[in-house]
């Protein structure tokens, strides 16, 4: 008997043969969702398998066949093209207060681009992240896929402090997603998750072209 992927969160490692996982497959519903390109937001509860889901997405835009053997996607799918990713998790990320968020992030996105074998010179978080965009396109000459995972978390551990301790937490997620807006020329396909949905909060607010 297979055994059952339980808090498996890497494609990868869920595909490996070695532990013989069930994995019932969604490729035919994630080739559709990837080949729309634009920006897409998903929120579901915790455990809903967001974070395997983009650990796929990340697989499948890095070219990685071998780990679709079998699958959908396998023979529908040009894995001679692949695309630079950045992939953002909140939870890697220090971000208890704005001076936080503006240390860590930088150097989250510096690490990113010494895997690319580019260099970074801006010290803001939100600065880091469009020179990223941009050095990665010029690098590689393709569209950059952007996957944030647990884009919420900085805001809901502050649940329990002030207002306006919140509401500055907000205020630098939000200039980090408008880079999004701003790099649409540069981005083949975005997309975030959270366990809360978007509507009212401000961070999202210059993302018009956002798909919930």
């Amino acid at each position: 008997m297979k055994n059952l992927p339980i808090g498996i969160q890497s494609f990868g490692k869920l595909r490996e043969y070695e532990y013989d996982y069930i994995y019932v497959d969604k490729t035919p519903l994630v080739q559709k969702l990837v080949s729309s390109g634009g920006v897409f937001f998903l929120s579901r509860p915790r455990r809903f398998g967001k974070s395997l889901l983009l650990s796929t997405i990340e697989a499948i835009f890095r070219g990685e066949k071998e780990l679709f053997e079998g699958l959908h996607i396998y023979d529908k799918w040009d894995w001679t093209k692949q695309h630079p990713v950045i992939r953002i998790d909140w939870t890697l990320i220090s971000h208890a207060t704005p001076e936080q968020i503006q240390i860590s992030m930088p150097l989250f996105l510096k690490r990113i681009a010494e895997g690319y074998q580019v260099s970074l010179i801006s010290e803001s978080a939100a600065d880091c992240f469009g020179e990223l965009i941009d050095r990665l396109y010029e690098k590689t000459g393709d569209k950059v896929v952007v996957l944030v995972d647990e884009y919420d978390v900085p805001i809901l551990d502050v649940m329990s402090k002030t207002r306006a301790e919140l509401r500055a937490i907000q205020e630098s997620l939000h200039d980090i997603y408008k880079v999004i807006k701003g790099a649409d020329d540069h981005l083949r396909f975005v997309f975030l998750t959270g366990v809360s949905k978007f509507a009212g909060l401000s961070i999202f607010s210059a993302l018009n072209n956002l798909t919930d």
